[in-house]
C-alpha cells in the first residue's frame, strides 16, 4: 500500500520524481508551443455533467466491446514507442491490461516483440506505421498474425515534430559507452530507476517488431529513419492494408468528419479521434471538441475511439457521452508504469474504473452504453468541426 496511488495525477507526480530529467520530458512532451497538448487537458474542464439525485441503480455494467473484443471497462491501452520507464516495459503494461479484463495497443515501435507481448495479453492490437515498401509492411503484419494479435491500427497523425518552445529531451541513437557517459549523471539521481535497469538490462532502444526475419532489430532512429524515408500514405495505400489484414482494423489520428467518412469507405472498423497527445500539428483543437461531429458523421457505421487528454474516469464518460466507444490512454498508464511496474498499471486501471463507475452512478446510468450527450452540459462554443 506504500506505493499504491489515489489519482492518475499522484502516479504523475511518482513518475516525475522517479525518472531521469530526459525520460520524463519526453513523456509529456507536446509540439511547439504545446497548445493542442493543454487543450487536449484543459478542454475536459468545460464540461459540466448533468446528475440525478434518485433512482440510481444499484449496479453499473462498465463493459464493452471494441474491435472484436469484449473488455470489463471502456478503457484500453494506446500503442506508445519504446518504453525506457520501466526493464519490462510493453509486457508489464499488457499483464496488467489482461488482469484488468482489457486490451492491449502495442506499437512496432515498442521495445518488446508482438510475440512476448501476445503472451501476456491475446486481447493485443498491433500498430503500424507507413514506413518501408508494401513487401516489408506485409511481412510486418503476417508476423502479427502470426503471433496472435486481434486486430491492426494504423497510426496516420503524427509528424514527429521536435521543436519545442521549452526544448526537446536529447534522446541517444544508442546506449553505446559514450551516451552512457552523458546520461550517467542522470541516472545516478534516480538510483530505483537505474537499479532496476541494472538489474534486468540497460535499455538498447531497439524496436524488434521493426525486423523482419533475419535481421537484427533497428534503433528506434533506424525505425524512425525508415518511416521518414517513406512517402506518405495515399488512401488507396490504406485501402490496400486494409485488403491484406482480415481482422478489425483501426485508423488512428482522424480530426475531421471527411477523413472519418474515407475510413468508412476504405474498410475501417474503427477509427481513433486523436491528435497523438497533442505530438503532431499544433494549434489542431482538443480530440473532446472533434468528438461529436466526427461520432455523428460515422458512429453507426464502425466502432469510435477516443485518444487524447484522458486523466480520469469522468473523462472517459465525458468521452462516451459524446459519441465514442471506448477510450484510449497513453500517458496515464505511462506515469503508472513508472510508479509502479505493472501495478502501477494496474492502479491506473483501477482508479479510471472507479471513477467511471462513480459517474455513472450520478448520472443514473446503469450501463456505459446508455451515455448521451444530453448527460452533459456543453456550453456554447464548445465543439470544433471542420464543415466539409
Amino acid at each position: 500500500m506504500v506505493q499504491w496511488f489515489e489519482t492518475v495525477a499522484e502516479a504523475h507526480r511518482l513518475a516525475r520524481k522517479r525518472l531521469p530529467k530526459s525520460v520524463y520530458k519526453a513523456l509529456v512532451a507536446g509540439s511547439e508551443r504545446g497548445l493542442t497538448l493543454d487543450d487536449n487537458i484543459s478542454a475536459f474542464g468545460e464540461l459540466g455533467f448533468a446528475p440525478h439525485i434518485a433512482d440510481l441503480p444499484a449496479k453499473r455494467d462498465l463493459s464493452t466491446t471494441v474491435l472484436g473484443q469484449e473488455i470489463s471497462l471502456p478503457v484500453i491501452i494506446s500503442p506508445t514507442g519504446v518504453q525506457a520507464v520501466h526493464p519490462e516495459g510493453e509486457v508489464a503494461v499488457a499483464r496488467a491490461a489482461a488482469a484488468a479484463g482489457t486490451a492491449m495497443g502495442l506499437s512496432s515501435f515498442a521495445s518488446r516483440s508482438v510475440e512476448d507481448v501476445v503472451a501476456a495479453n491475446p486481447k493485443t492490437f498491433f500498430q503500424v506505421y507507413w514506413a518501408g515498401d508494401r513487401d516489408r509492411l506485409l511481412a510486418r503484419l503476417e508476423r502479427a498474425r502470426a503471433a496472435g494479435a486481434k486486430g491492426l491500427i494504423i497510426t496516420l497523425d503524427w509528424s514527429f515534430a521536435t521543436a519545442r518552445d521549452w526544448g526537446s529531451p536529447p534522446i541517444p541513437q544508442a546506449l553505446d559507452l559514450r551516451a552512457k557517459l552523458r546520461f550517467a549523471p542522470q541516472g545516478l539521481l534516480r538510483p530505483r530507476w537505474l537499479w532496476g535497469f541494472l538489474r534486468h538490462g540497460l535499455p538498447d532502444l531497439t524496436t524488434p517488431n521493426m525486423a523482419l526475419e533475419g535481421e537484427a532489430a533497428p534503433t528506434f532512429f533506424g525505425a524512425y529513419g525508415e518511416w521518414m524515408q517513406t512517402p506518405p500514405p495515399t488512401w488507396e495505400d490504406v485501402a490496400w492494408l486494409r485488403e491484406q489484414w482480415d481482422g478489425p482494423f483501426a485508423i488512428k489520428g482522424v480530426t475531421r468528419p471527411d477523413d472519418a467518412r474515407r475510413a468508412v469507405d476504405v474498410g475501417a472498423t474503427a477509427i481513433s479521434v486523436s491528435n497523438h497527445g497533442g505530438n503532431n500539428l499544433d494549434s489542431t483543437p482538443a480530440a473532446i471538441r472533434l468528438l461529436p461531429a466526427i461520432a455523428e458523421a460515422v458512429g453507426d457505421q464502425l466502432d469510435i475511439l477516443f485518444d487524447g487528454g484522458i486523466r480520469r474516469g469522468s473523462d472517459v464518460v465525458k468521452a462516451l457521452a459524446l459519441g465514442a466507444d471506448a477510450v484510449m490512454i497513453g500517458r496515464a498508464y505511462l506515469w503508472g508504469l513508472a510508479a509502479n511496474g505493472q501495478a502501477g498499471v494496474q492502479n491506473v486501471l483501477d482508479i479510471l474504473r472507479s471513477g467511471i463507475d462513480s459517474a455513472l452512478l450520478g448520472l443514473g446510468k446503469s450501463s456505459v452504453r446508455e451515455l448521451v450527450p444530453e448527460d452533459l452540459v456543453v456550453p456554447a462554443g464548445f465543439r470544433r468541426e471542420v464543415t466539409c
